[in-house]
């Protein structure tokens, strides 16, 4: 992918979230399923890095389960961080938060290394697989020996409501030849129109991603959605 065009897809969905933070925050204000499964193996003392925390759904769902160790998390979006900050008042356990943008190769080299890492809903808005192997490699880095980094990409195809929701990539003033195979272009309806930049990941892809990092794939399963196959789920070790 040309550095043009990389450019641009990631200034998409930095408008998109700046625009529509308060938005997307609304109508994701609930528990995925696959979180879930995931979350109740945290260990209760452990470090947990969330990258693209969001608006801090994990931070209400760790302190469910009686959560006491140490929280991290980051997003690029400032307007989804102050609803996460919110949140963590609500929690007794250490909440740091922080803007961090994955786009940049050194947004991780001060943050510590983590029993858990999780990176929920995030890969899939980075463009390019030179990008995503970087941030793949940040991630592996933070990773402490013997810990688990658990992420989730979205698997919107299976529905054909979502499916009728990709747009022509002439709309970001793109052209197809431009991308990459995989990539789409979403439309978003909630208090507005936007667009977003997303890439439909395989198993394949992501497992091959993280091999590049020195990762290995422990275990992966479908869920969410109303078919419980919108969401790709994938748990990595060293």
């Amino acid at each position: 992918m040309q550095a043009h065009v990389r450019d641009r897809l990631l200034q998409l969905n930095q408008q998109f979230y700046r625009q529509f933070g308060q938005a997307y925050a609304e109508k994701r204000d609930f528990y995925q399923p696959g979180m879930a499964r995931l979350l109740d193996r945290v260990p209760r003392e452990a470090t947990v890095l969330d990258v693209g925390c969001g608006h801090g759904r994990v931070i209400s769902m760790l302190a469910e389960r009686g959560f006491r160790g140490r929280y991290i998390g980051l997003d690029a979006s400032p307007v989804l961080l102050d609803i996460a900050r919110a949140r963590a008042q609500a929690v007794t356990f250490p909440v740091r938060l922080l803007v961090r943008d994955l786009a940049r190769p050194d947004w991780a080299a001060d943050l510590p290394q983590a029993h858990v890492v999780l990176c929920f809903s995030v890969l899939h808005h980075l463009p390019g697989r030179d990008l995503r192997v970087q941030v793949w490699r940040n991630l592996a880095a933070r990773l402490r020996p013997g810990g688990w980094l658990a992420v989730s990409v979205w698997n919107l195809l299976r529905s054909p409501r979502r499916k009728a929701r990709v747009r022509p990539w002439a709309e970001a003033g793109l052209h197809p030849h431009e991308v990459d195979p995989g990539d789409l272009l979403m439309d978003w309806r909630h208090r507005g129109h936007g667009l977003r930049y997303i890439h439909q990941y395989t198993l394949p892809e992501l497992e091959a991603e993280a091999r590049q990092a020195g990762l290995r794939l422990r275990e992966a399963f479908l869920d969410d959605g109303e078919n419980r196959r919108l969401g790709l789920y994938a748990v990595f070790g060293k």
